[in-house]
């Protein structure tokens, strides 16, 4: 056999996430191990949140569950049981004193007071897609505790901003299931090689393109949107764009971060403060458009610095390639 086939049969697995948490460690802002578990913690609920995405139709766990959340919405079953893998997972990880979930009213403490962290999150985002095999995902938003440890999580823990988070990013359930996510630093997408059972480093430090031809929003309330952003969205058809809206968050900015473009959900006549949630979809997007280039705004100012006021609380976005974003904002 000679070398170079050898060579082509033995080629290098890549990075694992793992590897690339250790490699990487010292960058991070705090360097003693435990954010390093925590990023472990939630790929590890991403592996089973995937296997059991897979298996839905299989198994009687897909469509609704004839229960809404605390956000007034109908519940799918695979919400619930994304939400209490999460939890599950986060609480034997021992890093986390307490979460903040879309489908739980209140802080859900873990019993781990002595955790460094709070999480905040959106177990299943899109899940309304899982009957038409639709891309779904995950979005997670990290802060170090502001409160002694040892005592219990409060209010005061989770409304902090989205300047003070330490880490956020989402798990895209789709053709491949990815993990992206950002430290303060790059962003990096790790996709999920289900032989190995292993997230593999797959796009190292991302950047969006500065400008694109890619929007994403719901045209069907067009007729309820500002009169600016019905001109803006009437300049994206001039300019021959493409409409791209799949109705699942995580997978439309996803598109859009690796190919340039915008994603709108803007206020409404039914919805004047937005619909999308600032602490745990908002705020961590937002997190992972700043770190790779792009902006995000509530169409006054950067949504990373609305100062929050309740867990639940909803804000309009326009998030994506700065040159799109600046453009939307024009006066």
């Amino acid at each position: 056999m000679s070398s170079k086939t050898a060579q082509e049969l033995a080629l290098p697995v890549g990075v694992t996430l793992d590897r690339f948490i250790m490699l990487s460690q010292s960058a991070f802002p705090y360097a003693t191990g435990e954010l390093s578990q925590l990023l472990r913690d939630i790929g590890l609920a991403g592996k089973i949140i995937n296997r059991e995405i897979n298996r839905a139709g299989l198994v009687d766990i897909a469509g609704g569950n004839g229960t809404e959340n605390v956000q007034g919405e109908n519940q799918q079953k695979l919400d619930i049981v994304a939400n209490i893998r999460f939890i599950r997972a986060l609480k034997n990880g021992g890093e986390v004193c307490a979460i903040l979930s879309e489908e739980d009213e209140d802080i859900i403490h873990t019993g781990n007071d002595h955790g460094k962290y709070i999480v905040a999150m959106d177990p299943l985002d899109g899940s309304s897609n899982i009957d038409v095999n639709v891309s779904i995902g995950t979005i997670f938003s990290i802060y170090r505790r502001v409160t002694p440890i040892g005592s219990a999580a409060t209010m005061e823990d989770f409304l902090q901003g989205g300047r003070k988070q330490i880490a956020a990013g989402y798990i895209l359930y789709g053709s491949s299931t990815m993990l992206v996510f950002s430290t303060g630093d790059d962003v990096n997408g790790f996709t999920l090689d289900q032989s190995l059972g292993e997230f593999i480093l797959s796009h190292k430090s991302i950047y969006s393109p500065k400008n694109g031809t890619i929007f994403s929003v719901n045209e069907g309330n067009y007729y309820s949107y500002l009169p600016a952003v019905q001109k803006y969205l009437d300049d994206c058809k001039r300019k021959g764009f493409s409409a791209r809206y799949i109705g699942s968050l995580v997978g439309d900015f996803h598109r859009n971060l690796l190919k340039g473009g915008i994603y709108l959900y803007p206020s409404t006549k039914k919805d004047p403060k937005g619909k999308l949630r600032l602490l745990y979809e908002c705020y961590p997007l937002a997190f992972l458009a700043e770190k790779s280039g792009g902006k995000a705004s509530d169409g006054f100012g950067p949504i990373l610095d609305i100062v929050p006021t309740s867990f639940h609380q909803r804000s309009p976005i326009y998030v994506g390639s700065e040159t799109m974003v600046d453009e939307v904002l024009k006066p």
